[in-house]
């Protein structure tokens, strides 16, 4: 007796976006926390308290120039956090009501889905960037005299101490680039959708790549955004960080048909 082949989901249709959709995608990340503003910052709580805790115990040991590289890095890891707040914007737009039960208990179902496939390859690029960080930190700083960077930048104003800012700064745009064009739609299709990870992120460069103007600024603006509000202590990530990932999930809706 015959079985029928098993036939594969669609592969997701990439759509050309335009600056009206970028807006279009903030402006609803920004409705979405107006609405849900508990949930937000909740996920963001996480999320930053994530930060407080790494920055501690960096500068608990002194180590605080190793600082630099985690919080350039840290940031990788955001989308992740960014899953429950995918749900909520799916909720609202679906009209399904909100509960925490039915938010946390999508995010941890996860576990046995996609995600913690694409989370691996976060992670390995999260570790080999700060492999790096310490290649090019004892590349160009290994053999300098050391001054104690807490109280005094001025190695940083060397010769060495710039090129070492310099080649750090387009090593870790370069990383961030292409992971920000693995997840920056992979993620809530995996979410939202019954595709592998592997057909997730190759869509999410398509995505990329057929929008490159438009993404480049959508990368640059989440970027700053998150600078700022690592720049304020990391509490300006309470509002940058529920914005965005809802935000995300808009322009996700809007970027595949």
């Amino acid at each position: 007796m015959s079985h029928p082949a098993a036939t594969a989901p669609p592969k997701p249709e990439v759509l050309i976006l335009e600056a009206a959709d970028l807006r279009a995608s903030l402006a609803a990340g920004w409705q979405d926390f107006r609405t849900a503003p508990i949930f937000g910052l909740f996920f963001a709580a996480v999320y930053v308290a994530g930060g407080w805790l790494i920055l501690y115990a960096l500068t608990a040991t002194g180590q605080v120039w190793w600082t630099l590289p985690a919080a350039a890095g840290f940031p990788i890891l955001g989308p992740f956090i960014a899953c429950g707040l995918y749900e909520v914007s799916r909720r609202l737009e679906a009209g399904e009501p909100l509960s925490w039960g039915a938010v946390l208990g999508v995010v941890l179902r996860q576990k046995d889905r996609q995600i913690p496939s694409i989370a691996a390859v976060v992670v390995v690029f999260f570790l080999f960037w700060n492999f790096l960080a310490h290649m090019i930190f004892a590349l160009f700083l290994g053999l300098q005299v050391m001054t104690n960077i807490s109280t005094s930048f001025d190695v940083f104003l060397t010769v060495n101490g710039l090129m070492m800012l310099g080649v750090g700064t387009i090593v870790g745009a370069i990383f961030a680039g292409v992971l920000f064009a693995l997840t920056v739609v992979s993620l809530p299709l995996l979410m939202d959708r019954e595709v592998d990870f592997v057909t997730a992120m190759i869509t999410s460069v398509s995505v990329v790549l057929n929008n490159p103007g438009l993404m480049l600024v959508w990368g640059v603006m989440i970027a700053l955004m998150i600078f700022v509000g690592m720049a304020l202590g990391f509490f300006g990530l309470f509002i940058v960080l529920p914005v965005l990932g809802h935000a995300t999930w808009h322009l996700y809706r809007r970027a595949l048909a």
